[in-house]
């Protein structure tokens, strides 16, 4: 499954979270690093909007499917993919790394969310080697000298997995930024994951996340951020269900 936005071409590599855990064990084991995106409508409208975001994520070594309008466009065009939202795999990929005995980095967010995210992981997680936990400068510039001495230090500590918890388009920017910077680092950029863990942010029930009304939730609970972004993300709906329709049909 794939998107096309301006020249780029966004491709959902990764089609499920068996597919996702063999090739980061695979990875993990080969010492190669890698970028993980979890696209959902949110991104495609900011990337419709900014080129370099486009290309940004274009560069992503895996895309996955983080959000049911994204699974929905997939079965519509035939080529479907699984949802496999990022908030979900922050605690398998960190079992994952301390099974492959991977050093954690936790990055983004606030201080006190990453401390206790930290512990929760490590509950979960045993023998879960977090190295260190990084909440950067207000204003932080994921193209800026921050961001420079941050990709260092993971490549200096021998970071093999970074949860990124700053917010599109920041983290997938730090991200392609830390390919070449921190070769070796696996980043997974998973946006309010890491503050669901400590309760810093409060995510939807189960049963409205079963329904696919999580955006609900999230919109009732911040209104006047939410609901013109995601009124954003409707608009662009119908654009990109005919997208997939002539993808259907191979033209």
């Amino acid at each position: 499954m794939f998107f096309t936005i301006g020249s780029e071409r966004i491709r959902v590599n990764i089609p499920d979270r068996i597919a996702l855990i063999s090739e980061i064990t695979r990875r993990f084991r080969a010492g190669e690093g890698f970028a993980l995106a979890t696209v959902n409508l949110d991104h495609l409208v900011k990337m419709s909007r900014d080129a370099s975001f486009a290309a940004t994520y274009a560069d992503q070594d895996l895309i996955v499917a983080d959000g049911r309008p994204i699974v929905w466009l997939s079965r519509l065009a035939r080529h479907p993919v699984e949802l496999v939202p990022g908030s979900d795999m922050v605690i398998p990929l960190a079992r994952l790394a301390a099974a492959e005995t991977v050093p954690v980095a936790l990055v983004g967010s606030t201080q006190d969310a990453l401390r206790d995210a930290s512990k929760i992981l490590s509950k979960n997680a045993k023998n879960l080697n977090v190295v260190c936990e990084i909440s950067p400068e207000y204003g932080f510039d994921p193209d800026g000298e921050e961001a420079d001495r941050i990709l260092l230090e993971l490549d200096a500590k021998k970071v093999g997995l970074c949860f990124l918890a700053l917010g599109a388009p920041k983290q997938e920017r730090l991200a392609a930024r830390g390919r070449s910077l921190a070769p070796g680092v696996g980043f997974a950029s998973v946006g309010a994951g890491l503050d669901f863990l400590g309760g810093h942010q409060k995510r939807a029930p189960m049963w409205m996340r079963r329904f696919g009304l999580e955006w609900l939730w999230r919109a009732l609970a911040d209104p006047i951020r939410l609901v013109p972004r995601y009124a954003q993300c409707f608009a662009i709906l119908p654009s990109q269900m005919r997208a997939a329709i002539r993808l259907r049909n191979g033209s």
